[in-house]
């Protein structure tokens, strides 16, 4: 009788989701109501690894109890004013996260989606007012395989049918070049209506793509030659997630506030998701004065856009990643979860390969993208109290906070090793 209650305390909910909701998310069969640093649990009181971070955006843990209580304090003085009035928390945020990634200005916004758009146009403002492109002529480049969000302009540089079919017309000025591919870019830049190139890092929801050792700098280099903006959407690479505090990162201590930190240092540089340790919805876009000056009052805003409340938040998740060292805890941890997998590859054929940066990774099953296999796997790792969920069909991120120990990370290797080797054994 207690079995049945529990079951229909979960299938309540989700039927809930199903007949009154939108039917634009296929999710895992679970229903989370609680988390605490890399666990959440279900309304039946189940506990869970967290091997997906609300997508690389709750890299501080669940309900950081620093940033909850940041959130706490501002929400009882001030959550907002619109930014037809200054608020007393708005200029202090700016200084900080400024000097904090080392640009001269901040766009703050709500989304990762929003944040790629502000972009696409202070990119487009900036070829027009300083680079002198002729008017409506501006294009952006991008590559192929990117996730950049699904608003009306971005999918207009996406290929992915399901984020694509039937929203057209879509954006002019777009291009579109392969991922990694130097020459292709080379090609690109040729046309002086180019105003921008912007890229991911790493690509995530591609499945964790990692490009070749020096695209991102010789990418950087060739944009510099043909004056055009190189802009990195680091909504889910940044903030630590890859064992440095941004993916553009060059070798030197980013742990630590610098002043050289860059190998390849945007000229627009997108953030999301963790900028806020998932407590509250916060982007932001930095670049410098002469990018960021060109948008003059009225010509680009939101109403929540550097509210009060985002504000604080922020400050604190953003504080959060430097006195924990998350950045240096992601790089070591990154190196054990991949010679973990690499040790799971050699004992089946199940996995084809692992690959990623810090604790952005995934394996590619060797299956047909086409199969659900993937998903298979996903709903078994559940069972067995670790959530992670597929993408492209095939292939299965991992991605847990990064406040995760040691012990823990190998707890999870063992949860992953005896269901891919209790599914290998199923299937042969």
């Amino acid at each position: 009788m207690i079995q049945e209650a529990t079951r229909t305390a979960s299938q309540h909910l989700m039927d809930l989701e199903d007949k009154y909701g939108a039917h634009n998310y296929h999710p895992l069969p679970v229903v989370l109501s609680r988390g605490e640093g890399v666990y959440v649990w279900d309304v039946e009181g189940r506990r869970y690894y967290d091997f997906l971070s609300a997508y690389s955006a709750v890299n501080q843990g669940h309900c950081h109890p620093r940033i909850v209580n940041a959130l706490k304090e501002q929400a009882e003085q001030l959550t907002l004013t619109s930014r037809a009035f200054y608020n007393d928390q708005l200029g202090k945020f700016e200084k900080f996260i400024t000097a904090y990634f080392g640009y001269d200005k901040v766009l703050p916004m709500n989304t990762g989606a929003e944040a790629v758009e502000t972009a696409m146009k202070l990119c487009k403002k900036w070829g027009y007012k300083v680079k002198g492109i002729e008017r409506y002529k501006a294009k952006i480049i991008f590559v192929t395989g990117n996730f950049h969000g699904r608003t009306q302009a971005i999918i207009s540089a996406s290929v992915d049918a399901d984020a694509t079919a039937d929203y057209g017309p879509y954006l002019p000025g777009i291009e579109l070049i392969p991922y990694n591919d130097i020459p292709s870019l080379e090609a690109a830049l040729k046309d002086p209506h180019v105003a921008g190139f912007l890229v991911e890092p790493i690509q995530g929801e591609a499945g964790v793509f990692v490009p070749d050792e020096g695209y991102l700098k010789k990418a950087y280099d060739l944009c510099k030659a043909a004056n055009v903006l190189f802009i990195a959407d680091e909504v889910q690479t940044g903030i630590a997630r890859t064992g440095k505090l941004l993916a553009t990162c060059g070798n030197c201590d980013c742990e630590k506030i610098c002043e050289n930190r860059y190998e390849t240092r945007p000229d627009i540089l997108i953030l999301g998701k963790a900028v806020s340790g998932g407590v509250f919805p916060v982007s932001a876009v930095l670049a410098d004065d002469e990018i960021m000056l060109t948008i003059k009052p009225g010509e680009h805003g939101s109403t929540f856009g550097g509210n009060p409340l985002a504000c604080a938040v922020a400050t604190e998740a953003l504080k959060v990643v430097l006195d924990e060292n998350l950045a240096e805890n992601a790089a070591y941890l990154g190196e054990i979860f991949r010679e973990r997998m690499a040790q799971l590859i050699a004992k089946t054929d199940l996995i084809k390969l692992v690959r990623g940066k810090g604790l952005l990774n995934a394996i590619v099953i060797n299956d047909s993208p086409d199969s659900h296999t993937a998903w298979d796997i996903c709903v078994r790792l559940k069972e067995n109290g670790l959530l992670a969920k597929p993408t492209h069909g095939n292939i299965i991120r991992f991605a847990p906070p990064l406040v995760m120990t040691e012990e823990q990370l190998e707890a999870c290797c063992d949860i992953i090793e005896k269901v891919i080797l209790e599914i290998s054994e199923e299937l042969s």
